[in-house]
This record gives structure tokens, C-alpha cells and sequence, in this order.
């Protein structure tokens, strides 16, 4: 059974170039083997990460994520049964929240951010949907 788990979180210091190349290094290495695929979108204060692949990999891996001390405030924007997966071309593809284009961001929030603590998880899925379609995610493997 494929499942796609979707989750919102802050960062506990500050977001790095480091930090992040650190994140995706160890799941690039690590999901081929889980057979895990999906995006990190980031900011300097914000994660939120789709992980897609067999109900079990996911929720192990997402148990072992609400123990990492980079982040704190974790909520489960949306998990679902899903048929094929959406982002099946990354091990883990990344995209900065503050680089999105801005009229973008508009239509599913009032200020033009994406702040997954303002705005609802119909408003964050969607907008993290759209990207998928357009292609906008970074470092595609």
C-alpha cells in the first residue's frame, strides 16, 4: 500500500544552506532503499516535506523525524492511501519557500507565504500540488 504523508514544522535555529545539504545528503543515501520519494520545502524558519512510498517506510520514518532536534511544532498536514505517486522522480527534491514566485504564494495565502501555521492544509496541499505540476522543485534524481 503507497501512502503519502505531508508535515509542517519550525526549525529550531535557523535554516542553513548546511543544514539542508545535510537533510537531503542523508535522505537521497537513505530512501532508494526505503523506496521513499518526495520534496523538502524550506524557508529560513519552516519545513514542510511530502514523503511518499509503502505505508510502513513512511510512518517509520516519519516517527523517526519527530525525534530529530532540528525542528520542533510538527503537524500532520494530510496522509492518504494514494494510487501512484506524485513525486516519483526524487529521492528527495528540495525548494526554498521564499524563492516561490510571489503571485504564486498569493493565491493560497493573505500575505504571500507560505506558512503552513497560517493558512490551512487544504491551502498548503494545493500550492505544494502546483509546484509538483509545474515542475518548480529543485535537484530532481
Amino acid at each position: 500500500m503507497l501512502v503519502r504523508l505531508i508535515y509542517a514544522s519550525r526549525a529550531k535555529t535557523p535554516v542553513t544552506h548546511e543544514m539542508i545539504e545535510s537533510i537531503l545528503s542523508s535522505a537521497r543515501q537513505r530512501n532508494p532503499q526505503l523506496g521513499i520519494t518526495g520534496v523538502l520545502c524550506y524557508s529560513d524558519t519552516i519545513f514542510v516535506q511530502v514523503l511518499e512510498g509503502g505505508r510502513d517506510q513512511v510512518n517509520r520514518l516519519y516517527a523517526s523525524l519527530l525525534r530529530d532536534e532540528r525542528h520542533h511544532e510538527v503537524i500532520l498536514l494530510a496522509y492518504e492511501s494514494i494510487d501512484e505517486r506524485q513525486y516519483s522522480s526524487w529521492t528527495m527534491g528540495k525548494i526554498r519557500l521564499d524563492k516561490i514566485n510571489r503571485s504564486l504564494l498569493l493565491k493560497y495565502s493573505e500575505c504571500g507565504e507560505l506558512n503552513p501555521y497560517q493558512v490551512s492544509c487544504c491551502s498548503t496541499v494545493a500550492l505544494l500540488n502546483e509546484l509538483a505540476s509545474t515542475a518548480a522543485f529543485a535537484q530532481r534524481d
